[in-house]
């Protein structure tokens, strides 16, 4: 559940009707809420069992008057129909690859399931997908989504072998590019706090906007 606490805190017969509607598929009921929440939303939570999982920063940027330069080694393309499945292949083994060097991840995910999730994103309205080729090689994958003046940077990664040599900085700056170039005012990013994407993308120039926590229960 995302935005939660923007428009009034839900009743107690709410929250119970959403966790009634997750037992019944057998699934963990997970709330993402942002500090800019109403507060007594997380008390709340707690008192109904759930716990804190993670944290996760939101960050943003004004796109006016900016323009990027890209790694002269790594070379990122749009992954039309053609390249769809190399383009899914380089992202599904990246994340199943998690960076050693990073922030531990509070997920974990079969490859399975990491294909499925790709494919359901790439498949939405206006959304993009990207390949970075270093020397000649599919090295990194990313995707944005574009609407209402906001692009949503998303599904980044890098093939292990590939890492630490410039690939997130050039999907970066190729997808805030074309985010100039398709109108947007404002780019948007999720990373896990203190990751090298975090590193990433304030070094191009994003801006914390707010923190979110993850709170999980049970059901």
């Amino acid at each position: 559940m995302v935005g939660i606490g923007f428009g009034g805190a839900p009743s107690a017969g709410e929250w119970e009707a959403i966790e009634a509607a997750y037992a019944e598929v057998g699934v963990p009921v997970q709330v993402e809420i942002a500090h800019l929440a109403d507060p007594r939303i997380a008390a709340e939570l707690t008192g109904r069992g759930y716990r804190l999982l993670s944290f996760e920063n939101v960050l943003g940027m004004e796109l006016a008057g900016r323009s990027w330069a890209a790694p002269a080694q790594v070379e990122v393309r749009r992954a039309d129909a053609d390249a769809f499945d190399t383009w899914l292949d380089v992202v599904v083994g990246g994340f199943a690859h998690p960076d050693d060097e990073d922030v531990p991840s509070h997920e974990e995910f079969s490859r399975e399931a990491i294909a499925a999730v790709m494919r359901d994103m790439a498949s939405a309205n206006e959304t993009r997908c990207y390949l970075a080729y270093r020397d000649g090689q599919p090295a990194g994958g990313a995707s944005m989504r574009t609407g209402s003046g906001i692009a949503a940077l998303a599904g980044a990664a890098t093939a292990p072998e590939h890492r630490r040599q410039g690939v997130q900085t050039a999907l970066l700056s190729a997808r805030l590019t074309d985010a100039v170039a398709a109108g947007c005012d404002l780019a948007v990013i999720t990373t896990a706090p203190g990751s090298k994407s975090q590193q990433n993308a304030q070094g191009r120039g994003f801006s914390l906007l707010y923190t979110r926590a993850v709170l999980v229960k049970e059901v």
